[in-house]
C-alpha cells in the first residue's frame, strides 16, 4: 500500500495553489460575497509559534467551506509592519528597519546572523487559502500614501453635532464668513472662542488657522502622555504593563508634550450605538461601552479665588454632601492654588504620581493616597469653604480632572475621607440621606431614599426628580448645566520614533500645513542613527533632507538655500494608523490611483467574519470603527462599521520548564563599601556561587539546610577575603524561578543538564544539585507561549514531523476556539494516527482503491450523519467537535469496509476545509481534474438517518426474554404475524395457549398465557 507521505503531498498542493492562484477572489461576481479577515500580524524575527495560527486556521476553514457552498470568498493576508521591535533592532545593529521587516516576512539571515524563517514561508507551509495577490504591508509607501491621505482628510474635517456627522472644514469656513460662530454646534473644547462674521474677516490668516485648529478632527495639543525615556517615545496605554514599557520593561512617566491628537470623542455616541447592530461577543461590547463610558449628569463650577474648578457629576442631587474636592496631580490649577506650607508635600506627591501609568492608577483601587493643597474652593450653593486635595485616583485626561467628593454617597470618596480623617483639610463626612448612617460606608443606591440637609432638595429623592431640580437651580444661578459626558478621551497620535508613517505635514510660522494629496507619499528619509537627536528631537531630526519646498513640492535638503523651505513634522504616526483602514485596501489592493475603488468597496461592503484577539478591544477595534465612520461621513465608504461579525480566539498556552536557581543575596553591614553589588569584584563571586536544584529535593530537610548554611559561609568568607576593608557582611541564600528551553526537558520532566549548561554562557559552570537517583527534575507551568519563556513550539517543526494537515486538525481539536488551552505536542500523535487511517480508507495493499459500487445503508448513514454535524459545527464555529466527527466517521467506515466512491468522494470534501492537502490529493486520485475547493459541499439528506428497523424487547407474561430487530414501516397486524413466525417466539410459545397478544408498533410486544 502507498504510505501517507505528508511532505510530498503538502509541497505538491501548495505549489499547485500558488501556480494556479486557486484562491484568487474577483471584485465582481454573480455569487454572494463573503469576506473573511484575520487581524494581521506584526512580522517579528521570532516568527510564528503554534499559538499564532489558531485564528488563521479557523478563518481558513470557514473560507474554504464558504467556497464549497457557492460564495465568492475574499480571504486576504498582510503585515502590520511598522513597529517598535524593528526600530529597537535597528538601534542595536544598525540594520535598517525596512530590511529587518523584509527579512522577517520573506525569510533570510539578519544582521546578527540569525536564520529567519519568514512569516510568508511559515504561513504557506500551513496551507492557508489566502489571496496573496492582495498582500499588503503597512510600511510600504504605496500603502501608507493612503494612510497619509486619511490623516489629511481628518485634518480637513470637523464634527457638526447638529448633523451628527463629520463635514469638510471648508464648509465651516464658509459658515464663519457668513455668520461667525452663531449656530455652530461643533465637537470642540468647552471654552471655544466666539466671534462674529465681521471679526472673522478681520482676523489674519494665521489667526484664522489657529481658530480652525480648535475644530479639526486631528489637531495639535499639549497633553499628558506616557513618556518612556529609555525608548525615547510616547507609549499608548496598551503598550505599558505594570508601570513599565511592554517592550524592554523600561520605566514610564507622565509628561506633558505637544502632540497630534485624534478627536475620537466626537464620535462617542455613534461608537456606542453602533455596537448594537454588531455580531460580537457581549463581553467585547461591554468593554467598549465601559471604555466609552457614557454618563448623564451636570457640569458644576466651584469658585476658587480668581479661578474656578469645574467638575462633572452624575449625582448633582448630592451636591450638598460635598465634603472636599480632589484634583488630579497634573491638573493645571494645582501649582497655582497650592499654599507655600503644602508646596513641598504636593511636589513630592506629583513626582511620585508621574512614575505611575494611567492604567496602573485606574486599576489600583486598594491604595489610598493624596495630599491637601491648602486651598479652599467655595460651594456654589451653600457658600461653605470646600478643602481641595490632590489624589492619583483622579486622572487629568478623564472628565475635567477634578471631582466633587461626596463621601456619604460614593465608596472611593468615603474611603479617602476615612483614611485622612482628622488631618488638616479633611472635615467630617456630611450626611444627606435621611435615615442612613454613612459613618462606616457610603450609601450608593439610586432609589427612593429621601434627601436631607440639602436646602431646596430636602424631602426629594433621586427617583422623584431631585437630579433635574438640582440642575435647574445650578443653571439658574450660572453655576452649572446639565450635560452628557463620556469617559472616552481624544487619542494621542504622535510617536517619537523613526519606523512609522511620516506625517504629510510641514510647518509655516509654527502652524501645520498639509501637503497636497497629489504629492504623497512623503517617504521616510535616511538617518544615520535611529535614536533621538542630542537635543531630544525624534529620530527624523537626524535626517539631512527633511524640509518641504513649496515651490517644487518635494522634500529637499535642510541646508538647501532656496526660497520656500519649511520644516517637516519630526514625529511619526502610531502603529494603529495603518491598521485602522486596511480592511478596505484589501478590496482593491493593486489600485495605484486611489485607496480603493467605489465599485470594489460597494461590492465587498465590510468584513463578514473577523477573527483576532480580545486584547485589541479598546485599541485597534475602537480606532478602526472611528476611522470608518469618518470615511462614511465623507462619502468614501458605504458602511459605518468595518467588522460585522467578530470572534475572539483564545490563546494556546505553552508548557514551560521551570528551574529553581539559588543565588547569594549579599548585604553590607558596616558601610565600608558602598553598593557592593556594583563592585566589579562582587559580581563574579555571586555568579560563580549560583546553583540549581532538582525540583523533587526536600528543601526543608536538615541535609539541605546544612548545605545552604555551608554555601552562605563560603560566600561570606570569600567576600571578606576579597574585600579586606569589610568587617562584616550578611549573606542569605535565596531562590527564584528561571525558564529552561523546553527542548532540553524530556516527557518525564528530566532536564538534560549537559545541554542546559551549554545552552547559555552564564550556566556553563553552574553547580547542579541532583536528586537521589542522579537525575534533575524541573517543574512545569502552563502560561503564555512566548520566546522569553523558552516554551515556544514552532509550527515548522510540527509540519516537518507530522504535516500541516495534522497541525490544523490538532489546533482545532484542542478545544473551543474562544477558550485558552495548553499545547501538548505529545497529544498530536493521535491526530497523526487519524490522518494515516483516513489515507488507508482510500487504499488497500495494492494501492489506491475506490469502487463505483453502491454504498451500504450503514455507510450512507455514517456519511450523512457526518455531513450534518460538520455543517452545523462550521456554521456555529465549533471546530473541535468536527474533528471528533471525522474520527468517528473514519472508524465506522473502516469497520464497514467501505470503499465506495458514493461515500468517499463527499467525505474528502467534508475534510477539505480542515485538512486541505490530503483532501486535494484524494480528490485528484478519485479522478477529478479541478481543485477540490471548487466542489460543492455535500448535501445532507435526512432519509439516510431514518431508522428502517426498531429493536423490540419481546416479553412473555411480562418478562423480557430477548429482542428482535423488526421493520418500522409496517402495520400492527403485519408486525404480529412477523413476530409469531419468528423461531425464537415459537420456541417460547410451544405447548402454551396464548390468552392475549399485546403488540403496540414502536413500543411493546408481550404474550400472556
Amino acid at each position: 500500500m502507498l504510505l501517507y507521505d505528508h511532505k510530498t503531498i503538502e509541497a505538491k498542493w501548495q505549489k499547485h495553489w500558488a501556480d494556479h492562484k486557486t484562491f484568487k477572489a474577483v471584485n465582481n461576481s454573480d455569487k454572494p460575497k463573503f469576506y473573511a479577515l484575520d487581524m494581521f500580524p506584526y512580522p517579528s524575527g521570532a516568527g510564528l509559534h503554534v499559538g499564532h495560527p489558531l485564528g488563521y486556521i479557523a478563518s481558513d476553514i470557514v473560507s474554504r467551506y464558504k467556497r464549497h457552498t457557492g460564495f465568492n470568498v475574499l480571504h486576504p493576508m498582510g503585515y502590520d509592519s511598522f513597529g517598535l521591535p524593528a526600530e529597537q533592532y535597528a538601534i542595536q545593529t544598525g540594520q535598517h528597519p525596512a530590511e529587518t521587516t523584509r527579512t522577517n516576512i520573506e525569510g533570510g539571515t539578519d544582521k546578527s546572523g540569525n536564520e529567519i524563517a519568514g512569516y510568508r514561508n511559515q504561513m504557506d507551509r500551513i496551507g492557508f487559502s489566502f489571496d496573496w495577490d492582495r498582500e499588503l504591508r503597512t510600511s510600504s509607501p504605496n500603502y501608507y500614501t493612503y494612510t497619509q491621505e486619511i490623516f489629511t482628510l481628518l485634518f480637513d474635517s470637523w464634527y457638526d453635532k447638529d448633523a451628527d456627522k463629520a463635514s469638510l472644514i471648508s464648509e465651516l469656513e464658509s459658515r464663519f464668513r457668513e455668520s461667525g460662530t452663531h449656530n455652530i454646534n461643533a465637537a470642540t473644547e468647552e471654552d471655544i472662542r466666539q466671534f462674529t462674521a465681521v471679526e472673522w474677516h478681520a482676523f489674519t490668516d494665521k489667526e484664522q488657522q489657529e481658530i480652525l485648529l480648535d475644530y479639526r478632527l486631528t489637531f495639535l495639543a499639549h497633553t499628558e502622555v506616557n513618556w518612556c525615556p529609555a525608548l525615547g517615545t510616547v507609549l499608548a496605554n496598551d503598550e505599558i504593563v505594570n508601570g513599565v514599557s511592554e517592550r524592554g520593561g523600561h520605566p514610564v512617566v507622565r509628561k506633558k508634550m505637544r502632540q497630534w491628537m485624534m478627536r475620537i470623542s466626537a464620535f462617542a455616541e455613534r461608537l456606542l450605538n453602533g455596537l448594537e447592530g454588531l455580531d460580537w461577543s457581549e463581553s467585547i461590547k461591554e468593554i467598549q461601552r465601559n471604555w466609552i463610558g457614557k454618563s448623564i449628569g451636570a457640569m458644576v463650577s466651584f469658585p476658587l479665588g480668581d479661578h474656578k474648578v469645574d467638575v462633572f457629576t452624575t449625582r448633582p442631587d448630592t451636591i450638598y454632601g460635598v465634603t472636599f474636592m480632589t484634583l488630579a496631580p497634573e491638573h493645571e490649577l494645582v501649582d497655582v492654588i497650592t499654599t507655600p506650607a503644602q508646596k513641598e508635600a504636593v511636589e513630592a506627591y506629583k513626582k511620585a504620581t508621574a512614575a505611575r501609568s494611567e492604567r496602573e492608577r485606574m486599576a489600583d483601587v486598594k491604595t489610598i493616597s493624596g495630599v491637601f493643597t491648602g486651598a479652599y474652593a467655595t460651594h456654589p450653593l451653600s457658600g461653605v469653604p470646600v478643602p481641595v486635595w490632590i489624589g492619583d485616583y483622579v486622572l487629568a485626561g478623564y472628565g475635567t480632572g477634578a471631582v466633587m467628593a461626596v463621601p456619604c454617597g460614593d465608596e472611593r470618596d468615603h474611603a479617602f475621607a476615612h483614611f485622612f480623617a482628622g488631618q488638616e483639610g479633611m472635615p467630617a463626612i456630611k450626611n444627606i440621606f435621611d435615615g442612613i448612617d454613612s459613618t462606616e460606608e457610603a450609601y450608593t443606591a439610586k432609589d427612593k431614599t429621601l434627601i436631607c440637609n440639602s436646602d431646596f432638595l430636602n424631602g426629594m429623592s433621586y427617583t422623584s426628580g431631585a437630579m433635574a431640580v438640582a440642575i435647574e437651580k445650578l443653571e439658574e444661578i450660572g453655576a452649572g448645566k446639565g450635560k452628557t459626558n463620556y469617559r472616552l478621551r481624544d487619542a494621542v497620535f504622535s510617536r517619537q520614533r523613526y519606523w512609522g508613517e511620516p506625517f504629510p505635514v510641514y510647518y509655516k510660522d509654527g502652524l501645520p500645513q498639509m501637503i497636497d494629496r497629489k504629492h504623497l507619499p512623503i517617504v521616510l528619509p535616511e538617518v544615520d542613527e535611529y535614536l533621538p537627536t542630542e537635543d531630544g528631537a525624534p529620530p527624523l531630526g537626524r535626517a539631512a533632507a527633511w524640509s518641504w519646498c513649496i515651490n517644487e513640492n518635494k522634500v529637499v535638503s535642510n541646508k538647501d538655500g532656496r526660497d520656500g523651505l519649511f520644516p517637516l513634522e519630526l514625529n511619526t504616526m502610531p502603529g494603529w494608523a495603518g491598521s485602522s483602514w486596511y480592511m478596505f485596501r484589501y478590496m482593491d489592493a493593486k489600485n495605484e490611483n486611489e485607496m480603493f475603488s467605489k465599485e470594489a468597496q460597494e461590492y465587498w461592503e465590510n468584513v463578514d467574519l473577523y477573527i483576532g484577539g480580545s486584547e485589541h478591544a479598546t485599541g485597534h477595534l475602537l480606532y478602526s470603527r472611528f476611522w470608518v465612520k469618518l470615511l462614511h461621513d465623507l462619502g468614501k465608504v458605504s458602511v459605518e462599521e468595518p467588522f460585522q461579525k467578530m470572534i475572539n480566539q483564545g490563546m494556546i498556552l505553552g508548557e514551560s520548564a521551570v528551574v529553581k536557581l539559588f543565588y547569594a543575596d549579599v548585604r553590607i553591614v558596616d558601610g565600608a563599601y558602598t553598593n557592593v553589588e556594583s563592585l566589579e569584584i562582587a559580581t563574579p563571586i555571586i555568579e560563580k556561587n549560583n546553583f540549581i536544584v532538582s525540583e523533587d529535593i526536600d528543601e526543608e530537610s536538615q541535609e539541605f539546610q546544612d548545605f545552604l548554611e555551608k554555601k552562605e559561609t563560603s560566600v561570606k568568607n570569600e567576600f571578606l577575603e576579597k574585600l579586606p576593608k569589610l568587617s562584616s557582611v550578611n549573606v542569605s541564600i535565596r531562590n527564584r524561578p528561571i525558564h529552561s528551553d523546553v527542548s532540553l526537558v524530556n516527557p518525564s520532566n528530566e532536564l538534560n543538564v549537559d545541554y542546559f549548561k551549554n545552552w547559555r554562557s552564564e550556566f556553563n559552570d553552574i553547580e547542579v544539585v541532583r536528586n537521589s537517583e542522579g537525575k534533575f527534575k524541573v517543574s512545569r507551568e502552563v502560561e503564555k507561549m512566548s520566546k522569553s519563556k523558552y516554551n515556544v513550539v514552532s509550527p515548522d517543526d510540527i509540519c516537518n514531523q507530522y504535516g500541516a494537515d495534522t497541525l490544523r486538525l490538532y489546533e482545532m481539536f484542542l478545544g473551543p476556539l474562544e477558550q485558552a488551552k495548553p499545547w501538548n505536542t505529545a497529544g498530536i500523535t493521535g491526530v497523526y494516527g487519524f490522518m494515516k487511517k483516513l489515507w488507508k480508507l482510500y487504499h488497500n495493499d495494492a494501492g489506491f482503491s475506490v469502487s463505483d459500487d453502491k454504498a451500504s445503508l450503514d455507510s450512507r448513514k455514517t456519511l450523512h450523519k457526518t455531513i450534518k454535524k460538520v455543517q452545523e459545527d462550521i456554521e456555529n464555529f465549533s471546530f473541535n467537535t468536527s474533528v471528533s466527527s471525522f474520527m468517528i466517521a473514519v472508524n465506522e467506515l473502516t469497520a464497514q469496509k467501505c470503499n465506495s466512491r458514493e461515500v468517499l468522494e463527499p467525505l474528502a470534501i467534508l475534510v477539505s476545509p480542515y485538512a486541505p492537502h490530503i483532501a486535494e490529493e484524494l480528490w485528484s486520485l478519485l479522478g477529478n481534474k479541478e481543485s477540490i475547493s471548487e466542489a460543492p459541499f455535500p448535501v445532507f439528506d435526512e432519509k439516510h438517518l431514518v431508522e428502517s428497523t426498531k429493536t423490540y424487547p419481546v416479553s412473555f407474561n411480562g418478562k423480557m426474554k430477548f429482542t428482535l430487530d423488526l421493520p418500522v414501516a409496517i402495520s400492527k397486524d403485519e408486525l404480529e404475524k412477523m413476530v409469531l413466525a419468528n423461531e425464537k417466539v415459537k420456541e417460547q410459545l410451544e405447548g402454551k395457549t396464548v390468552k392475549k397478544a399485546i403488540v403496540v408498533p414502536g413500543k411493546i410486544i408481550n404474550f400472556v398465557f
